[in-house]
């Protein structure tokens, strides 16, 4: 029993502590103008998924700033 609390409260604290981890996304934005579309991929390194998604979210305002409303971006 002692040893399933332990397993139990590492794999929690392991949970937790993931979504801090640094990696490498990759935002992906649609632009739309008319009946054509076109994708672009933005390489975001060495990130958190709180700063990855504020960059993406910036890559996608900065492109509908050009052509508003025409772009998406996602992870």
């Amino acid at each position: 029993m002692k040893n399933t609390k332990v397993i139990t409260v590492f794999t929690l604290l392991c949970l937790a502590a993931f979504p801090s981890c640094k990696k490498n996304y990759v935002c992906t934005c649609t632009t739309v103008v008319g009946a054509a579309s076109t994708n672009i991929k933005h390489d975001i390194k060495s990130a958190n998924i709180g700063q990855a998604t504020e960059s993406c979210n910036n890559y996608e305002d900065q492109a509908n700033s050009t052509f508003p409303g025409g772009t998406t971006c996602h992870l």
